[in-house]
């Protein structure tokens, strides 16, 4: 299925790599001879909308206390730490998916990814 680029990495691995950040990921939908590839556009579009969706939520959160003055900082990182967490362990789970040639479609961005690369 993939096909060896001029990079020397794999559909799969470049794939994998849009994961690791939202920088390999906007590179990736940016330079030519990754984004003809929608396999590798799916990823990095899914991996763009995850930490957009992630930072947004982070971002939300951490300033929820503030309108409510009974919170402490410990209600901040007990909404606020998990969030990262389930970011980061999804991240990690979809760049082995992506290693193996899978497209690991998550609800709404996986829909939305898929529509953006075919396009």
């Amino acid at each position: 299925m993939p096909d060896q680029k001029n990079s020397g990495l794999s559909e799969n691995t470049i794939g994998a790599i849009a994961y690791i950040t939202i920088v390999p990921a906007i590179f990736f939908l940016a330079i030519a001879p990754y984004n003809k590839s929608a396999y590798v556009r799916f990823h990095a579009w899914q991996s763009t909308m995850l930490s957009i969706v992630a930072f947004l939520l982070y971002t939300v959160l951490s300033y929820f206390p503030c309108l409510n003055l009974h919170y402490s900082i410990i209600v901040v990182k007990g909404l606020c730490l998990p969030i990262l967490f389930v970011w980061a362990f999804l991240s990690i789970y979809l760049i082995m998916k992506a290693m193996n040639g899978k497209k690991l479609r998550l609800p709404l961005l996986g829909a939305w990814a898929e529509k953006q690369s075919n396009r």
